[in-house]
C-alpha cells in the first residue's frame, strides 16, 4: 500500500489553507514543519482584525501598490513566519510548503528566520509575469534549498 509523503501532506494542507484566503485575485498557502511537526500555518490576506479584501472590494479586490500587488495583505509565508514568531516557536531549520514561490521580500524573512528547506507548488513569477523566481533565486544562492513540489509517496 502506498502512504501519502509527509511532503505531499503538507502541501495538500496548504494548498488547503488557501482556500481560506479572502484575497479575489489570488489565494496562497503555507505549511512551516520541522520532524514531521507542523509548527505554523498562514494564508494571505490583511492582518487579523482589519477587513477582508472579498468582503470589503468585492468587485476588484483591495487597492494596489506600484507593482500591482495588494497594498493591504500579509503574505502566506508572512503569516506563518509571523505567526510561529508570535508564539515562541523555534524556525531555525524548519522547511516551508507554500503554494506559490516566495516574493523577493517573503524569501528574505525565510531567509533570516532560519529555515532550510522551501516546497513551492507554483511560480511567482509565472504569476507575475516576471523574467524569473527572484525569491526562489535568492533562497538557493544563500543555502535554503528551494525547489518545486512534485508528488512523491513512501
Amino acid at each position: 500500500m502506498n502512504k501519502l509523503s509527509f511532503d505531499h501532506i503538507f502541501m495538500n494542507l496548504a494548498s488547503d489553507l488557501a482556500q481560506r484566503s479572502h484575497c479575489i485575485k489570488a489565494q496562497v498557502g503555507a505549511v512551516l514543519t520541522r520532524d514531521t511537526r507542523i509548527i505554523s500555518i498562514g494564508y494571505n490576506g490583511p492582518p487579523s482584525g482589519t477587513h477582508n479584501c472579498d468582503e470589503e472590494w468585492p468587485e476588484v479586490g483591495c487597492p494596489r501598490d506600484s507593482r500591482n500587488s495588494c497594498s493591504l495583505a500579509l503574505h502566506a509565508e508572512e503569516n506563518a513566519i509571523l505567526y510561529a514568531v508570535k508564539n515562541g516557536a523555534k524556525l531555525e531549520g524548519a522547511t516551508l510548503y507554500t503554494t506559490l514561490s516566495p516574493c523577493l521580500a517573503c524569501a528574505r524573512l525565510i531567509f533570516s528566520a532560519g529555515i532550510k528547506h522551501v516546497f513551492f507548488q507554483h511560480s511567482y513569477a509565472e504569476y507575475k509575469g516576471l523574467p524569473s523566481d527572484e525569491g526562489v533565486d535568492f533562497l538557493n544562492k544563500f543555502g535554503v534549498k528551494t525547489e518545486k513540489f512534485t508528488a512523491d509517496f513512501d
